[in-house]
């Protein structure tokens, strides 16, 4: 029941954060952040109506996905992405949020292509250029657009970013969609998600333009 009560409450958080931005709340899907929350508490969650779940380990989530292959699910990668978990992480997953250089673009786009399909990836800009955070810089991506536009394999639907910590998020949620409204040209019709806000700031980021939310702990409680 306590998952029940705090995913409902999350909903409330939105829709009102959605009406104060003029937004429709259907707009924005929650994306249930699962590191570390046993399976038991995700079938809690499906259970409750949640559909989209989030991981930040390649290994755990490929246990995760295996233990819960029978639900109507989605489940996508949303941590920092090492290449050379990179090929599991395509084969298991529905999405990736982070795809943080051309480097990985290239290589995701190789891997794809290999196994024949389009797969979706969002891309991960660091726009606080803090070094102990992957991500393009602002500049970096504008440059890199036209060999991203260029790849094949890859499916890109949207950009992601996570905010300093201790910062007021606003400008950096407003500065991703500033971004995302000059790219999305490059990108196609698909390319409709902003994957910004978490648990302490999803109100914040709905009000700047957020299409996913990625919300652990006001769900499952502090980790375990």
């Amino acid at each position: 029941m306590e998952i029940r009560k705090n995913l409902e409450r999350v909903r409330e958080k939105i829709g009102e954060a959605a009406i104060r931005a003029g937004r429709n709340p259907q707009e924005i899907k929650i994306l249930g952040a699962t590191k570390t929350v046993d399976v038991l508490r995700i079938k809690e969650a499906i259970d409750a109506g949640l559909r989209l779940f989030g991981e930040n380990r390649v290994q755990e989530g490929i246990g995760k996905i295996e233990a819960i292959s029978d639900e109507d699910i989605e489940i996508h990668f949303i941590g920092v992405l090492q290449s050379n978990k990179l090929k599991k992480a395509i084969k298991y997953f529905s999405a990736i949020h982070s795809i943080s250089s051309f480097r990985l673009a290239k290589k995701a786009d190789f891997i794809a292509s290999e196994m024949g399909i389009e797969y979706p990836v969002l891309f991960e800009l660091n726009l606080s250029g803090e070094r102990s955070k992957s991500g393009f810089g602002k500049q970096e991506f504008i440059e890199v657009l036209p060999a991203l536009s260029s790849l094949e394999s890859i499916h890109p639907i949207g950009l992601m970013t996570i905010p300093p910590l201790g910062k007021d998020p606003r400008p950096y949620f407003s500065e991703l969609k500033e971004i995302f409204e000059k790219v999305k040209r490059n990108f196609g019709t698909d390319f409709r998600e902003l994957s910004m806000g978490m648990s302490d700031d999803y109100e914040v980021a709905v009000e700047e333009g957020a299409t996913i939310v990625r919300i652990g702990r006001a769900i499952f409680g502090e980790r375990r």
